[in-house]
């Protein structure tokens, strides 16, 4: 989309955008957003709970599945990875025997081999993961969550799993029966979002429809974030990531079940109570918004398409405005 149809938006005009996001779902709203706000009024900020160590390189799937979003590199057909991939290194790595669950293209090794370079030089993941966007193209700003490590662990039926063994290498097999954030209380959040959240010109704070457990609780856990977002003057609107109970992609709703927690609409609202002043959600759940505490837009949140996506990134910036001015431009 070019620059002069960007700034012709109306709701994109009056001021900053942070989005928390990860995984599919995110980068998906991510990508609808970064189309519709000028350049330079989104700041994407990722979960790095799932970031890993594998094969000796650092892997930080949900900042590179909003990157290739954004960059157009995106696999069409999986939501992560890189499109038109090749695969010689995972066919040399199993001749030889080696590890091979965890599948990285040719292309997206590269991202991690300069990523684990400049780590290891001293950089952090923050000015890595800018300069990356940079050198893509990127509009908006792509923030890590901290520079320090957090580590999602799946405590399951078949024991403590860290993250990545249980989403990939067991599909989300086994029973969930706790998620923790190992390093999360000691980890800063990242500054960048911390003055954001502070800023007189922030205009919304948008909660993407990514996995409220396994990419959003991360982010949530670090100190100090939740009472940020809490004491920011901007609305704050979560996008639910079910319809009518059941998740797009991914073990949302699965886990939801595993915790004893209903697959409904009220649980994802009470799941971000005290820190959201509205939520958006899907038509098939019209029936459930009526009935909840606080302001509900309903709309159409499948997004199968990227005229979808920017469909519902103007609906939420529509919403966000909507708050904003039924709170007198002030929380």
């Amino acid at each position: 989309m070019s620059e002069r149809r960007r700034k012709s938006s109306p709701e994109a005009r009056r001021g900053k955008v942070v989005a928390l996001c990860g995984g599919v779902g995110g980068a998906k709203l991510a990508l609808g957003l970064d189309r519709v706000l000028p350049a330079g009024d989104l700041l994407l900020v990722c979960n790095t709970g799932d970031d890993f160590e594998h094969l000796g390189l650092h892997v930080s799937p949900d900042l590179d599945t909003v990157m290739y979003t954004l960059a157009g590199l995106a696999n069409p057909e999986t939501g992560w990875g890189r499109r038109d991939e090749s695969w010689a290194f995972m066919r040399a790595l199993e001749a030889l025997g080696g590890e091979s669950w965890f599948r990285l293209g040719d292309g997206d090794l590269a991202t991690h081999v300069e990523r684990t370079r400049r780590l290891g030089a001293g950089e952090s993941l923050t000015a890595i993961t800018a300069h990356f966007a940079r050198r893509l193209g990127l509009a908006s700003a792509l923030l890590p969550m901290s520079d320090a490590p957090v580590r999602t662990m799946v405590e399951t039926s078949e024991g403590t799993l860290p993250f990545q063994h249980y989403f990939v290498r067991l599909r989300c097999g086994p029973a969930v029966r706790r998620i923790r954030f190992d390093g999360a209380e000691s980890a800063p959040p990242n500054p960048a979002l911390l003055s954001a959240l502070a800023a007189a010109d922030l205009a919304l704070v948008v909660i993407c429809p990514s996995n409220p457990y396994l990419s959003i609780d991360p982010i949530l856990a670090l100190p100090g974030l939740r009472a940020a977002l809490a004491d920011c003057a901007a609305p704050v609107v979560a996008v639910s990531p079910l319809i009518a109970g059941k998740a797009v992609k991914g073990p949302a709703a699965k886990i939801m079940a595993e915790l004893g927690i209903p697959q409904t609409q009220a649980a994802i609202a009470r799941h971000y109570d005290g820190l959201i002043d509205g939520l958006v959600l899907d038509e098939a759940d019209a029936a459930e918004a009526r009935n909840l505490p606080i302001p509900v837009a309903v709309t159409r949140t499948l997004m199968q398409s990227l005229d979808d996506r920017v469909a519902l990134a103007r609906r939420v910036l529509e919403f966000g405005i909507r708050l904003d001015a039924r709170k007198g431009g002030a929380r």
